[in-house]
């Protein structure tokens, strides 16, 4: 059984087609790589697969469920996580209340308990602080915990979201262009941590325009144009794909690593 399996997957926003009848499966564990020129409908695709769009048509199962139709909060509960081309933080809270913020999905208090600090929402506060601090540990940010979400660099910010994904205990995270607006030595360094994360058992599935990163990183790569899956493989064979390179416009985008 796949771990996540795309059968003929198509959103139209009125008479745009921004994903065209694709099929592809996620393999569990492993470092999937979504590429394609710009406006080719890969954040759409994400969306789609973690809830925040329903399909015009087609289907999306997880670990044998249909998740088609699945609403983000309840996709979230699953085990999908998902970060965003732009952070979305709290800018003016602090990193650790930030990351807090993810593992409160997993947790069961209610007002009642909120307003009367019982014994489950006290445990259950403590649980979420130590998930946090986990997840800063894991992405390297300890020595940011109690800093101002504002205050830090853009690539610290990259790294808080992802803790904050890994605070929800994900199956699978979608990462949405992490390594944009970050330099060089940053984007090595985010490559390494998103193999950190598929050696620890969680599945990664990332959009990237930085196909350097990319090449010697991904175990599978999709390529999206025009809203069509025009091509997939492995790395040597997308860099070889004459048509991905047309794609690219005589192949400008897939120079570097040629």
């Amino acid at each position: 059984m796949a771990f996540i399996k795309i059968e003929g997957l198509t959103k139209q926003f009125g008479g745009l087609t921004a994903v065209n009848d694709v099929d592809f499966e996620i393999e569990k564990g492993k470092i999937t790589a979504i590429i394609g020129p710009n406006g080719a409908g890969k954040s759409t695709f994400f969306n789609l697969i973690s809830g925040f769009h329903r399909p015009t048509s087609g289907s999306i199962i997880f670990e044998g469920i249909d998740i088609t139709k699945t609403p983000v909060h309840i996709g979230a509960k699953l085990g999908i996580a998902r970060t965003f081309q732009t952070t979305h933080l709290f800018e003016q809270s602090s990193v650790i209340d930030n990351v807090i913020v993810g593992h409160r999905l997993r947790t069961k208090s209610n007002l009642f308990d909120a307003v009367f600090r019982t014994r489950r929402e006290k445990q259950e506060e403590q649980e979420a602080y130590d998930r946090a601090i986990e997840a800063l540990d894991f992405v390297g940010l300890l020595d940011l915990v109690n800093r101002q979400v504002a205050a830090i660099s853009q690539e610290s910010k990259k790294r808080v979201a992802i803790a904050l994904a890994l605070a929800t205990d994900p199956k699978v995270m979608f990462l949405d262009e992490p390594a944009a607006g970050i330099n060089p030595d940053e984007t090595d360094n985010l490559a390494e941590l998103m193999k950190k994360i598929a050696q620890s058992g969680i599945t990664v599935c990332t959009i990237e325009h930085k196909m350097q990163m990319i090449m010697g990183l991904a175990d599978t790569i999709m390529v999206l144009n025009h809203g069509a899956k025009i091509a997939e493989g492995t790395p040597e064979e997308i860099k070889n794909n004459p048509i991905v390179i047309e794609a690219y416009l005589g192949g400008d985008a897939l120079a570097e690593v040629n």
